[in-house]
């Protein structure tokens, strides 16, 4: 037992961190999502994604503290990622819709209520957004249809806002 005092008390340090860390991000995303009034289920996508990072860099350097070889975490990383890589391939239109709320939730100025158009030679929808999901857009066009748009379409093309809120007033 007296062994494994330091890796014991590394790994409880480890936990301690990962623990604060996961309240600190959370803490963030919230502010940040609070400021730039983005709803609770647009955030929820953002945090699983960040605690799954987190969980996979603390199971890393678990590993690395208990003393697993380089050589063999290795093969069994570039194992896993091939593994994970042909799935994400069979399923692309999955991923590129959780990325690219991923980018709205940061980086797109569209916001909950806008009133929008979509700039697409084949359609012409403008409305209000009434919800942004982890996979879909849902718009209220203007003559009262309900348009669930893919997230990843919503990046790829072209948006004009027309009024911010337009719901409010």
């Amino acid at each position: 037992m007296a062994n494994y005092q330091t890796e014991i008390l590394v790994t409880i340090i480890l936990i301690a961190g990962t623990i604060l860390l996961i309240s600190i991000v959370k803490g963030a995303i919230k502010r940040f999502g609070r400021l730039a009034a983005i709803n609770v289920n647009s955030r929820k996508v953002v945090f699983y994604f960040s605690y799954l990072v987190i969980y996979l860099i603390s199971i890393t350097i678990l590993l690395i503290i208990w003393g697993v070889q380089l050589e063999d975490f290795a093969v069994f990383m570039a194992s896993v990622l091939a593994i994970l890589g042909v799935g994400f391939f069979a399923q692309w239109s999955i991923l590129s819709n959780i990325t690219a709320s991923v980018i709205l939730f940061f980086s797109h100025p569209l916001r909950l209520g806008d009133r929008i158009r979509i700039l697409d030679a084949d359609f012409d929808w403008t409305g209000v957004v009434e919800d942004i999901s982890a996979f879909y857009l849902f718009m209220k066009t203007d003559d009262g249809r309900k348009v669930t748009i893919p997230t990843n379409l919503v990046i790829q093309k072209g948006i004009e806002i027309f009024d911010k809120k337009a719901s409010e007033g």
